[in-house]
């Protein structure tokens, strides 16, 4: 299994990226099982809010598992997205998500904070965005985080790449994260709110997300439709990708 979920007698359901090895990337069968534990969580009354974090403490997740094969459409204006429906909203669910992030959260993670309802990060976190570096076209990411941030910051580390990751310290400072914890201590924190959530009546809860989500749907939406029409013309083709990842290094500049 490559996603754990815990359901506790408080309501909260823990939901844990499960593989270590792999910085806890995405592959198929992850995808697959966070869209069916979302649509899951629709009909389970005994889950009132959840937490949602990553096995480890080097990464939370560290978006799609490039070893993984993926065919696609010739034709650049068909592109098929593999996380474009791993997020709690994209599946309907609006039922409080709080993220626990430790470790590395970058590249298609921002499918799962972007759709988090707010995010806890232990000291140890960083955030940032390889897209360019790897010369691929940041469209959803981009459009996520831009509405998490502040419009430079969002572009700054869509631009960046993997010269520069975010600290945990100027996340908080953004407005990204909400709390940061010691090291280790972000699930902690994450659950002990989210069972403060779930302690209260679910439908007003429900609702009160619908609506802060609703304050910005409209612009999120027609951003996000005009993502596949920037990917499929903008990214460099597989192999002159896999060539720059090949070649990527680890320097980069914390800030």
């Amino acid at each position: 299994m490559t996603l754990r979920v815990e359901r506790r007698d408080d309501g909260v359901a823990l939901v844990t990226l499960d593989r270590p090895e792999r910085h806890n990337a995405i592959d198929p069968d992850t995808a697959e099982a966070l869209t069916a534990t979302w649509h899951g969580f629709r009909y389970d009354e005994s889950v009132r809010a959840v937490v949602l974090t990553g096995t480890g403490d080097r990464a939370f997740c560290t978006g799609f598992d490039r070893s993984a094969d993926i065919p696609q459409p010739a034709s650049p204006y068909s592109v098929d997205d593999p996380l474009r429906s791993i997020g709690p909203k994209s599946c309907d669910l609006w039922k409080p998500v709080v993220a626990a992030v430790g470790g590395m959260a970058c590249g298609g993670a921002f499918y799962l904070l972007g759709e988090a309802e707010f995010v806890i990060a232990s000291e140890n976190a960083s955030f940032f965005d390889p897209h360019t570096s790897y010369g691929m076209v940041s469209a959803y990411e981009s459009v996520y985080m831009a509405q998490r941030m502040p419009f430079g910051e969002a572009a700054r580390m869509a631009l960046m790449g993997t010269a520069e990751r975010l600290s945990a310290r100027r996340a908080y400072e953004t407005g990204l994260v909400t709390e940061v914890t010691a090291p280790g201590g972000a699930t902690a924190a994450a659950l002990r709110a989210a069972a403060v959530i779930a302690s209260y009546p679910t439908e007003p809860v429900q609702g009160t997300v619908r609506a802060l989500w609703a304050a910005q749907e409209a612009t999120r939406a027609h951003a996000l439709s005009l993502a596949p029409h920037l990917i499929g013309p903008g990214n460099l083709p597989p192999a002159a990708q896999a060539h720059r990842f090949a070649s990527r290094t680890d320097e980069h500049r914390l800030r």
